[in-house]
């Protein structure tokens, strides 16, 4: 007992596992050797701190420093692997080289985004300036003296995918005032694709009652019985009645009467 070292019995006499024989052969052997007692004493002030913090398991010494092991580990976030032996530190390397890359793409990435974001907002203000700039020539031009530059501005809607209201009330003004009969034809054939809008079935209608031109009558007429607009069947009742309404636009009208009635 005196030439062997008792290292590997010290948390078994700690823990009060070594039996009254073994117990003596220890004390005795920990009298003489100065390396193992010294060694007792430093395991028996680590463990004493440990019992500070680490309540005491009901099993082995050695399973409760295990345990307070562990628990310190939890209490600081770390992932290690509880070893007795110390070991390398490449693992936590690893994983910080990982967490850097990581987050080094997940920047690149929200970086990325934030510019999409701005480069979309810019197109967006500059598509909305660029109608804005055809909106506003297109209704300088349908406001001008030649009728020709009017008739540019009314096939300006040829822009539009959907025109405002003000776009739609510039091109009704075109159909029920202008003077110029191929201004007003050029109007009705922009406005007629968009039969939906009630501006626009109100203005067919109001064009209808005070249009003189059998062209454009016809138009007006076909365009209306197309979309079954009711409210348009008194102004052809008016026109019946007129004695200067052309008879070929009387017998159009009685064609197409009954169906919106």
């Amino acid at each position: 007992m005196e030439k062997q070292h008792v290292f590997d019995q010290i948390p078994d006499y700690l823990d009060g596992n070594l039996n009254k024989s073994e117990g003596s052969a220890f004390e005795s052997h920990i009298r003489q050797c100065a390396d193992c007692k010294k060694e007792l004493e430093e395991m028996k002030s680590f463990f004493n701190v440990l019992d500070e913090d680490v309540p005491v398991p009901s099993d082995r010494l050695k399973a409760k420093f295990e345990a307070a092991l562990e628990q310190e580990k939890m209490n600081q976030g770390k992932v290690v692997t509880l070893e007795s032996k110390p070991s390398s530190n490449w693992t936590g390397n690893v994983l910080k080289i990982a967490a850097s890359i990581a987050l080094l793409v997940a920047s690149f990435q929200m970086g990325s985004l934030f510019q999409q974001r701005k480069v979309d907002a810019d197109i967006a203000q500059l598509q909305n300036e660029t109608i804005q700039m055809k909106q506003t020539a297109m209704l300088s031009l349908m406001e001008n003296q030649s009728a020709s530059k009017r008739i540019q501005g009314v096939n300006y809607i040829e822009e539009f995918e959907r025109p405002d209201e003000a776009i739609i009330q510039a091109l009704s003004n075109r159909l029920l005032y202008d003077e110029n009969d191929n201004v007003r034809m050029t109007a009705f054939e922009a406005l007629v694709k968009f039969t939906s809008s009630e501006t626009v079935k109100n203005t067919f209608i109001e064009a209808l009652e005070q249009e003189r031109n059998p062209s454009i009558q016809v138009a007006i007429i076909q365009a209306l019985v197309q979309i079954q607009e009711k409210k348009a069947a008194e102004p052809m009742k008016k026109l019946l009645e007129k004695e200067d309404t052309q008879p070929f636009i009387k017998e159009q009208i009685k064609a197409v009467l009954p169906s919106i009635t």
